[in-house]
């Protein structure tokens, strides 16, 4: 029988087994839900990985139990798939398992959550919602921003309820929007909401809008506020009205401010707004107390004192000089009224004893508020490190806090405080206002306590008594602070009076805490307290208390809606309708598609772009005419030649079009309401005699253009589709048919990426393995001609294209003097060498005073040159040495406008004018910023961007004309941009250069002589061009088309006649969108970095040749608060000495900044920064002993005597004496060592100060120049006196000129202070050093003073920061 059992048990346990195992190997379906039902949950994604198995009843129940749904008021749609084209809800009473009805396993399968029978999903009941909220109801701390991850250590559970979202708080309160820093407000406002005396107050003023705008009106907004906090069915609100009611703009909201600091400057607004009202002294009523600050003569007993009102009572964390805390409120509460003894030099005049006294000075309270405010001073200030902290320390307070052991009756019986117009002529002592955060005092001394109801003193006395013994407040509003001195979060922890439940409001996170929960509030930091662990400790606790008087017969409650007065009961209905309507209004949002819509005006051909916003239930004949009168095309064409077709604007690609769908809805044509779409709609147009192309999904679109090699044209583009599974041939047969060329002869040309022209030649191949994707360009050719036996690469149909693909557009704006004018001065002598007389040149020229020959005509002579040129290095190749002579011989013989140089030219200047072979290497230049350092931000080529933009272009409107476009400039006549090209470059004339294959180097130094490469013809070609812009009269401009593959030599010598001045004589800057200008200096540096449409602005001036640098000219000024002085800029070339460059300075220095110098009187020096480094000697050479580049800097220092330094062995470092016993430093002073000695630095060191050689003691600066530091630190924070006998090792490492050196007589004693002086000091010391941007370590927010605005906006001060 054992073993029968024992057999039984093992079945059971292998069949549980098996049932594992098979569960394990079960495939599972990982579905990704998104709710598109609400704008606010589109973004959100729910999760469930299900067996295959699971039935489509099951999955619905687990979607509802994830978001919060009721099940059976939503259905599931396919989001991608097979099934994404199936637009019918997921049967969910079907008995089929979710592998069943097409889910994938091992694949994510999107499904859409969208409402059922057009009704919103219902939102599950708080009380059956599955989610477990314990977690966030009992967390109290800085809640993480929405859409942010958390922060905390502990887990959170990721688990989303949709509910949380579409309802409020289960706690009934509403939260309040955190505009952006505004947490500060929102703690204030949800105290006061909770405040029951507050709300009925406010509730029971009305507003009279005759009187004053609603939106300014500070009391009807926090009207509004607390009926939206009371009555709104959201989650949370916005405080944006209240705010603009202060006159904030949206600024404000991006500056934390201190809670209690907006709680005096909002009461004090209140105030103002409720003068002459019944709440005119509401504010007094509920939060004034009263207190005397007196001064009482030890001697003869005579007391001085005044009377002091206050909202809240400031407590100090910790005393000043102390490292103990006060550990609760009340031990700080008897610290705040412990008297002081005025003895010694603080000794107080008595006015009887007509003598300097000793005195007790205090404090003491005489009435305590109805509302008592405790504001804990945890913000403080550090001297010693000269910031802001924030004290952490635990200071512990009572759920209830008895405030009779405060007060002083005594006071109240004495005769002096019975009458307090006398007090200004007894209070002879400080008052200690500074102690008080507010002092609401009047200035008549007029006692209007809000106890001191009655002038009889009798019945003051026994009120008095009677307050003593029920001063027994309770704690009902906590504003906590979690953060450092340099910023933080604030939230509330507040008790109901309804429920004595208590809440923390957190922002727009309202949830229930404990006692516990409060008493963590309390503060307390651990670990030594350091730099960090005060500026930036962060911790959580309290800042603010608020206690309410116990009082049962003033203690209210909340007024009921029957209660509530008649305009709030109106009020209550107004936001609830707005409320409802705005309900209404997200209805319609939740329902309405939002997408792009484009369309080529038809008229304009211009691509216009605008948002198609339309109900998900419009069809889409609806939606065609909402895009037609949002496009405005009613005076364009009429409505049944317009469509809308699905569309891809990145690619430029017509998905599909629409045929037979027009009564079907928007939102199944679209996939549902979505908060982005994957693709776009294009409003197609039509003629009225053409008729609409049926696009089919699966077809790529082709742009076709036809190019003609005899007018050298490349005709706007034709639009065709096919079939990726297409071959070359059918796909010949197919443009054949459109184009009508025979495809017997016709070459067809993939233009995959820039610089990429690949020729179709396999006819068998496929498209898309000749990588065609969904928007494609080709160039076909279909003539008869020799080309088709050329090689490819060598064929005019490759030159033609290349040409066409690196061809751009450049605005060329030139110097506003004519070239007309400057012909006598830089006419061009043709090299030949027959200079003739400057008459002849004239005559020969036509200058302006003859018949100048026009740019046009010079263009067209230099073109048929060139071209002739190009013709005969094409026949001949290119031959070496004969091929250049023949070159240059061509090209002497092209007349420029100006084809004349002065006389007095030399022959290397008329060598360099007269040369236009761009890849000459003389004329390489110096580089000293190239385009291509300064923006190379080109991410896509010109041709790229074509393809970018063809969007635009013409063939999606079914019109296009195919008549040829002749290509005068290179520029393709894609997209939008054809018909304006080929206007601007009909008639023109073309001219052309020669540069080397690979001219893009970035040397200008590469004189090894290598050969050029196979020469190529760059494409040039100018017209005048008149800008829209407002410039000056005289400023004329230039439309250049140009082969970007052109160096800037060569560009600069085809700009040659329209400039007037030989392209050495002339500058090129480059003009960025934000006309910021860089000078292009880099000659064999091609333009590949400019693309079309780019700016150049011309100006004259020498350019820099070759050898040369622009050189920035800096003075050195070693002992002024600022030590660099930016002076000019000068040139300075290879091989030139240092003398030489000083001679060149001395004119410059004069004419410029005022320096009259000779040549002996000032040095050059190298410059590092801010530093100064090696001194240059007179006999240095550039280049060979002294490296130079682009934008070098140099400093110049202008000497006291005559120069010490003469050779390379010698140090020059800049020593500065350091004088302890006066806390001050002397000036600096060089010394010139003839060594790197330590002991010879210390020979001179007492050779200039007298200080006896075994006293000296030297340390080295630390830092840039001129390496500041505080004088209460120099003392003891530098390595004073190195044990090393060299200056070149470790640590001092001082190799170079310019070190700077602090020095001290190790026998002088350092200054004693005190501490005020110590302080003083250190003010001066911080500000100094801030001001010169040395050892800034702790660099804290400007502050701006928070302000409330009566009249709802602020004035415009424009001294204010």
């Amino acid at each position: 029988m054992f073993w029968s059992c024992r057999q039984s048990i093992f079945a059971e346990m292998k069949k549980k087994f098996a049932q594992v195992e098979s569960a394990a190997e079960e495939p599972r379906v990982l579905c990704i839900i998104q709710d598109t039902t609400n704008s606010k949950t589109v973004n959100e994604r729910v999760t469930l990985n299900l067996p295959a198995s699971t039935p489509l009843k099951r999955l619905f129940e687990d979607v509802a139990s994830k978001v919060g749904y009721v099940n059976g008021t939503f259905d599931l749609m396919w989001g991608n798939g097979d099934n994404v084209t199936d637009t019918t809800p997921i049967d969910q009473k079907s008995d089929k398992t979710i592998l069943d009805a097409g889910f994938e396993p091992g694949k994510k399968n999107f499904l859409h959550l969208t409402d059922k029978d057009g009704e919103q999903p219902h939102v599950m009941p708080e009380e059956s919602s599955t989610t477990d909220d314990s977690v966030q109801d009992r967390f109290i701390g800085p809640l993480p921003r929405e859409g942010s991850a958390g922060c905390t250590n502990d887990y959170v559970s990721q688990s989303y309820s949709y509910s949380s979202v579409l309802s409020k708080s289960e706690t009934g309160y509403v939260g309040l929007v955190n505009q952006a820093m505004t947490c500060y407000l929102n703690s204030l406002l949800q105290t006061l909401f909770m405040t029951p005396e507050f709300r009925n107050a406010l509730y029971k003023w009305e507003f009279e809008e005759s009187e004053e705008d609603p939106v300014t009106s500070i009391p009807y907004q926090l009207q509004r506020l607390f009926v939206l906090l009371q009555t709104s069915k959201k989650r949370a609100i916005e405080t944006t009205d209240v705010t603009r009611s202060f006159g904030w703009d949206s600024s404000e909201a991006w500056q934390q401010h201190d809670v209690q600091e907006l709680c005096r400057v909002m009461f004090d607004a209140l105030e103002q707004k409720w003068k002459q009202t019944e709440q005119a002294d509401l504010i007094n009523q509920l939060y004034q107390g009263k207190l005397k600050d007196y001064v009482r003569c030890l001697e003869c007993g005579y007391e001085g004192w005044r009377i002091d009102t206050y909202l809240d009572i400031p407590l100090v964390i910790r005393p000043y000089g102390s490292s103990q805390a006060f550990a609760s409120v009340e031990e700080a509460l008897h610290a705040f009224i412990q008297p002081e003894i005025l003895d010694g030099p603080n000794q107080y005049f008595c006015e009887r004893c007509k003598k300097k006294c000793d005195a007790r000075k205090g404090l003491r309270f005489l009435h305590f508020p109805y509302l008592l405010t405790l504001q804990l001073k945890r913000f403080d200030f550090d001297y010693t490190t000269m910031h802001r902290i924030k004290l952490n320390d635990r200071m512990t307070f009572p759920e209830e806090l008895d405030m009779s052991v405060f007060i002083d009756v005594e006071d109240e019986k004495s005769p002096q405080t019975e009458s307090c117009t006398d007090s200004g002529a007894e209070n002879e002592g400080s008052c200690h206002s500074d102690q008080m955060s507010n002092d609401f005092s009047n200035d008549d001394g007029v006692d209007e306590g809000i106890c001191l109801e009655s002038n009889s003193a009798a019945e003051r006395i026994s009120k008095a008594g009677s307050e003593k013994s029920s001063l027994l407040y309770e704690l009902f509003s906590v504003m906590v602070h979690s953060g450092s001195a340099a910023g933080g979060h604030y939230y509330a922890c507040i008790k109901s009076f309804s429920d004595d439940q208590w809440y923390s409001f957190n922002d727009q996170h309202v949830s229930k805490i404990t006692q516990e929960d409060i008493k963590k509030t309390y503060g307390g930091s651990s670990g030594s307290r350091g730099y960090y662990s005060s500026a930036f400790a962060s911790s959580t606790n309290a800042y603010m208390l608020i206690y309410r008087l116990k009082d049962p017969m003033r203690n209210a409650k909340f007024l009921e809606a029957h209660e509530y007065p008649e305009h709030i009961k109106q009020l209550v209905q107004k936001e609830r309708e707005l409320e409802e309507q705005e309900k209404r209004q997200r209805e319609i949002e939740r329902n309405t598609c939002k997408i792009k819509l484009f369309c080529m005006h038809p008229a304009k051909q211009i691509m216009m772009e605008n948002k198609l916003e339309v109900h998900k239930d419009r069809t889409l004949k609806e939606a065609v005419e909402i895009a037609y009168k949002l496009m405005d095309l009613e005076e364009a064409v009429p409505l049944d030649c317009c469509r809308l077709v699905k569309y891809d604007e990145f690619h430029d690609y017509l998905e599909r079009s629409y045929e037979g769908e027009e009564d079907t809805p928007m939102g199944l044509l679209l996939g549902g309401v979505k908060s982005t779409y994957m693709f776009d709609l294009l409003l197609e147009t039509r003629r009225p005699d053409q008729i609409f192309q049926c696009y089919k999904p699966g077809e790529v679109m082709v742009k076709v253009h036809v190019v003609d090699l005899k007018t050298e044209s490349v005709a706007s583009p034709i639009s065709v589709r096919a079939y990726l599974n297409q071959t070359v041939s059918e796909f010949k047969q197919l443009i054949s048919k459109a184009t009508h060329l025979p495809a017997d002869t016709m070459r067809v040309v993939l233009e995959r990426c820039y610089n990429d022209l690949r020729l179709l030649n396999v006819s068998s191949k496929t498209l898309k393995a000749e990588g065609f994707f969904r928007s494609n360009k080709v160039f076909i050719e279909s003539s008869e001609s020799l080309d088709h036996h050329v090689a490819y690469t060598d064929s005019h149909l490759w030159k033609l294209l290349d040409r066409h693909a690196n061809t751009i557009r450049l605005y060329v704006s030139l110097p506003e003097q004519s070239p007309g004018s400057q012909f006598r001065r830089a006419v061009y002598l043709k090299s030949s060498g027959d200079s003739g007389n400057l008459d002849e040149a004239c005559e020969r020229v036509k200058g302006p005073v003859g018949n100048m020959k026009s740019v046009e005509a010079i263009l067209e002579e230099s073109t048929e040159k060139l071209k002739s040129l190009s013709l005969q290095q094409q026949q001949e190749g290119d031959n070496g040495d004969s091929s250049k002579s023949t070159e240059a011989s061509d090209f002497e013989n092209i007349e420029s406008p100006l084809n004349e140089i002065d006389s007095s030219a030399s022959a290397e200047n008329r060598e360099l004018e007269n040369q236009i072979q761009i890849s000459d290497p003389e004329n390489l230049q110096s580089e000293e910023r190239s385009d291509s350092d300064v923006n190379n931000d080109r991410s896509t080529s010109s041709v790229d961007s074509d393809i970018l933009s063809s969007s635009h272009s013409s063939d999606t409107l079914c019109n296009v004309d195919n008549a040829p476009l002749p290509l005068a400039n290179g520029l393709d006549s894609h997209s939008i941009t054809s018909s304006r090209r080929s206007k601007a470059n009909q008639g023109k004339k073309e001219t052309w250069d020669t540069a080397e294959e690979d001219s893009g180097t970035d040397s200008e130094y590469d004189e090894s002589g290598k050969s050029r490469g196979e020469a190529q013809y760059m494409y040039f070609k100018s017209e005048p061009y008149t800008t829209d812009e407002g410039s000056g009269e005289g400023q004329k401009w230039l439309m250049v088309h140009v082969d970007k593959r052109i160096t800037l030599s060569a560009f600069k010598q085809h700009l040659e006649p329209f400039v007037g001045v030989p392209s050495s004589h002339f500058k090129v800057f480059r003009v960025y969108a934000s006309n910021q200008e860089f000078e292009s200096v880099r000659l064999n540096e091609t333009l590949s970095s400019f693309s079309d449409d780019n700016k150049i602005t011309i100006r004259l001036g020498r350019a820099l040749k070759k050898g040369e640098y622009r050189v920035k000219v800096y003075q050195l000024l070693v002992n002024e608060p600022e030590p660099c002085k930016f002076l000019l800029d000068a040139v300075f070339a290879k091989g030139m000495t240092v003398r030489q460059s000083k001679e060149e300075l001395l004119p410059q220095l004069r004419e410029q900044c005022g320096l009259d110098l000779t040549i002996d009187r000032f040095r050059l020096r190298k410059k590092t920064w801010k530093n100064p480094g090696t001194v240059f000697l007179d006999y240095h050479i550039y280049e060979e002993d002294i490296n130079i580049s682009s934008n070098w800097e140099v400093f110049l220092e202008i000497l006291e005597g005559v120069e010490k330094m003469k050779s390379m062995s010698q140090l020059a470092v800049l020593s500065r004496r350091w004088r302890p016993s006066e806390m001050k430093l002397d000036s600096f002073q060089e010394v010139v060592l003839e060594s790197s000695s330590v002991e010879e630095l210390k020979e001179k060191l007492s050779e200039i100060s007298g200080i006896p050689l075994e006293n000296i003691e030297f340390a080295k600066g630390r830092g840039t120049f001129p390496c500041d530091i505080s004088i209460l630190e120099i003392h003891q924070d530098l390595d004073w006196n190195p044990k090393v006998s060299t200056l070149n090792v470790w640590p001092l490492y001082i190799c170079d000129d310019g070190a700077v050196i602090f020095y001290r007589d190790k026998t002088e004693e350092l200054m004693e202070l005190t501490d005020e002086q110590r302080n003083e000091l250190m003010k001066k010391e911080s500000s100094r050093l801030q001001k010169t941007g040395h050892r800034v370590t702790y660099s804290p927010r400007k502050e701006k003073a928070l302000k409330i605005y009566l009249d709802g906006a602020p004035n415009k001060d424009l001294t204010q920061d």
